[in-house]
């Protein structure tokens, strides 16, 4: 058998069988290695296929509800902007297409795996498997430009390692708010957004800005009915749907519509933390066993952790909140924003799965969270702009439907990280071989600094997040 063949076949079994059956049987084998019984294991291993069930359901349902209306909204805007974002779909499509991609699939893997093993990192990354396409969709950019494998190879591997410091610094915070016992969101598209939530947070907590009490709870205490979850979220989808049919409202079938987006809205708001109990559970006995195992051998901030599917942190409270506000922003800020040429469309619905590092790091402040997650993206737009023209060239030749002539298009919330396109991978593209040199040059003192300060870092965010809290129990 071909390596091409080996390759291709691993592709074709991970996306025939997907992340619902593959993370359950990493849980599954993580529990027999630390001595959690069989019955134990197998019960861990079934939550958690249930759990990415759950969310799978969850979001394929929602989704088709509110992107005709965004759309609408977009329509009657006017927003004509050339750079189109056509979702993460489109990313993946990329990631799995190419050589590079499928190479990574199993060379990158194998990195993660004895990445884990030799300690370097404390977090098994491969828990969250399927979102490797994100590293594999810049390789794949690198590829079919250059036509360079190790070029390509060597640029997914060095995301790899500057995304080990961006997951350790974000794994104790998201564990502990989102509510999962040594569980961490690993994917490339959302760790890296962790250093600006902290800095940022920090900035806007010198600012006073913990005196804006914008969190779920705080609106269920001043607002009552009004500030309940469920009820936020059928306001804000009635609102999203409102302005998705401003054109049609004297249509009976428009508020139709827009009752059913409210209501729909208030479901996810009330289904997602259930179904997220059930995922929560197929951890604990990886929790128990690896406190037993390291309570007496292993220091404060190398416990272990396991990466999850960022489904796990969408219907949260907060950041479902934060995630349907930034529409409205986003899209006012793709029309002003000097310069800017990508419009934000089908990955607008993706929101809440890009910014749960902001929501963490500011403990749920919606008002920070918004402001957060705005500049980041703000500063992504531009990254998606640069780029379009190469991942245009790239998707058109592995799109099932052709593009009309002359179109420009971008995933929005993949392709719209500062530090990994913006500082990695513009160089690389640039520069080659050099780029990777000093990438890896610089790599050594950064990851030993933080390293030596990791736990400090961990205190600081938890120090910062704890100040809304100690507010309202001073008030």
């Amino acid at each position: 058998m071909s390596l091409d063949s080996f390759l291709q076949g691993l592709s074709d079994v991970f996306n025939t069988f997907g992340s619902t059956v593959f993370v359950p049987l990493i849980i599954f084998v993580i529990c027999l290695i630390l001595g959690v019984t069989l019955k134990k294991s197998f019960f861990s291993a079934i939550y958690a296929g249930i759990g990415l069930t759950g969310f799978g359901w969850l979001t394929g349902q929602y989704i088709p509800v509110i992107v005709p209306a965004v759309e609408n909204l977009v329509k009657t805007t006017g927003l004509n902007l050339p750079v189109v974002d056509i979702g993460w779909q489109a990313t993946s499509v990329i990631a799995y297409a190419t050589q590079a991609g499928m190479v990574f699939l199993g060379v990158g893997l194998l990195f993660q795996i004895v990445l884990f093993l030799l300690k370097f990192t404390n977090v098994f990354i491969p828990g969250d498997l399927w979102n490797n396409y994100s590293y594999m969709a810049w390789g794949s950019l690198i590829f079919v430009v250059t036509k360079d494998m190790w070029l390509s190879l060597s640029l997914m591997l060095i995301m790899v390692l500057y995304n080990v410091i961006f997951i350790e610094m974000n794994q104790k915070r998201w564990s502990t708010y989102y509510g999962y016992p040594n569980a961490t969101i690993p994917a490339l598209h959302i760790a890296p957004g962790t250093p600006l939530a902290v800095v940022g947070n920090w900035l806007l907590n010198k600012l006073g800005a913990y005196k804006v009490r914008v969190r779920p709870d705080d609106l269920q205490k001043r607002l009552g009915i009004f500030g309940e979850p469920i009820v936020l979220g059928l306001i804000l989808g009635i609102l999203i749907g409102f302005l998705g049919h401003l054109n049609d409202l004297y249509l009976l079938s428009s508020w139709a519509n827009i009752l059913i987006i409210g209501i729909s809205t208030a479901a996810v708001m009330a289904i997602f933390p259930r179904v997220a109990n059930i995922f929560a559970s197929a951890f604990m006995p990886i929790t128990e066993a690896a406190r037993k195992r390291t309570t007496k051998n292993v220091k404060v901030g190398d416990e272990f952790y396991i990466g999850v599917n960022d489904a796990t942190g969408y219907g949260e409270p907060a950041t479902l909140i934060s995630g349907i506000i930034l529409i409205p922003v986003m899209l006012l800020l793709c029309a002003i924003l000097p310069g800017n040429q990508t419009l934000l469309l089908v990955d607008l619905i993706a929101i809440p799965f890009i910014i749960q590092p902001f929501v963490a790091a500011t403990n749920g402040n919606i008002f920070k969270t918004v402001i957060l997650s705005a500049i980041e993206f703000s500063i992504g737009l531009y990254i998606c702009t640069w780029t379009a023209p190469l991942f245009t060239q790239v998707y058109s030749q592995f799109a099932t439907t052709p593009l009309n002539p002359g179109a420009l298009v971008t995933a929005g919330m993949i392709l719209n990280k500062p530090i990994i396109g913006g500082l990695i991978f513009m160089p690389v593209l640039n520069f080659g071989w050099l780029a990777i040199l000093a990438l890896l040059v610089l790599y050594v003192p950064i990851y030993y600094l933080f390293k030596k300060n990791k736990v400090k870092i961990q205190d600081f965010m938890e120090a910062q997040a704890a100040l809304d809290v100690d507010t309202e129990a001073n008030a």
